[in-house]
C-alpha cells in the first residue's frame, strides 16, 4: 500500500529538509535594521505551533529591543563566558578564547524564551513521570522559530554561556519560570556553508549512523534494516 503523503510536493519537501539542513547558529554579520513586527508576529506564531507535552504550551516569550538591557546581557555573557573559559587548559584554552560565540551587541533584538512549568494549562497530562517534559516541549518552540527564521533569511543564534538567575533578574522574570534559550535574532549578511565550530575546527558532526540503534542499545542499527 502506498503511503499517504498529506498533498506535499516533492518540491515542498525538498524544501523542508534543505532548511533543516541549512539552519545555522548566528554569532556574527547580523545587519543593524530591526526585524518588522510582522516577521516577528509570523517566528512567534511558528514557535507557538509547536507540540507540547498535555498542550500545555509552557513557553513564554520576551522580544528584547532596549539597547540598554541588550548591552547588559552582554556583560552577564563575559562574566559566564570568563567563567567558562577556567575550565579549559593549553592549546583548547587558547583555541576557545578565539571562538566568536555570541553576537548581543550586534543583534538588532534578543528573545528570551522561558518555561512556565508550574502551569496548570494541560491538566498534568504527561508530565508526571518526566516533569522535564515542559522544559523539551520548549525547546520544540525554540527549533520551529529556529526553521521559520531560516526560510525567511532570518539568523538565529543561541547564547547559553549566561547566568540564567542574572537574566531573569534583568528582566524581571518570574521566579518560578525556567530561562530555556536566549536568543539574538536578525537578518544577516550570510548564512555559512557549515557551522561555526565545525569551520573553526572545534568539533565536527559525527555520521547519523553512528549514532543509531536497533532495538537495544548495545544492537547497532543497519542502513539495509531501513529496506526490509
Amino acid at each position: 500500500m502506498k503511503p499517504v503523503t498529506n498533498g506535499y510536493s516533492d518540491i515542498e519537501r525538498a524544501a523542508i529538509y534543505r532548511v533543516i539542513r541549512e539552519r545555522r547558529d548566528v554569532r556574527t554579520g547580523y545587519l543593524p535594521g530591526a526585524l518588522d513586527d510582522g516577521t516577528i508576529e509570523r517566528l512567534l506564531r511558528a514557535a507557538h505551533n509547536a507540540p507540547s507535552v498535555g498542550l500545555m504550551q509552557p513557553w513564554r516569550f520576551i522580544v528584547v529591543r532596549d539597547a540598554g538591557l541588550r548591552a547588559a546581557v552582554h556583560g552577564n555573557f563575559l562574566e559566564a563566558n570568563s567563567a567558562a573559559a577556567a575550565i579549559y587548559r593549553g592549546e583548547r584554552a587558547e583555541f576557545y578564547s578565539g571562538l566568536k560565540l555570541e553576537g548581543l551587541l550586534e543583534a538588532p533584538q534578543h528573545l528570551c524564551v522561558v518555561c512556565d512549568g508550574t502551569s496548570q494549562q494541560g491538566h498534568g497530562l504527561g508530565r508526571h513521570t518526566i516533569p522535564q517534559s515542559a522544559a523539551y516541549s520548549v525547546v520544540c518552540a525554540v527549533q520551529n522559530l529556529w526553521l521559520a527564521a531560516r526560510a525567511e533569511g532570518v539568523g538565529v543564534g543561541w547564547i547559553s554561556i549566561v547566568d540564567p538567575p542574572g537574566i531573569k533578574k534583568l528582566l524581571r522574570i518570574p521566579e518560578h519560570m525556567d530561562l530555556v534559550a536566549y536568543l539574538c535574532l536578525g537578518y544577516v549578511r550570510k548564512f555559512a556553508a557549515t557551522p561555526d565550530l565545525e569551520r573553526a575546527g572545534w568539533e565536527f558532526r559525527v555520521d547519523a549512523a553512528s549514532l543509531i540503534r536497533a532495538d537495544f542499545f548495545d544492537q547497532p542499527y543497519s542502513c539495509s534494516q531501513a529496506d526490509q
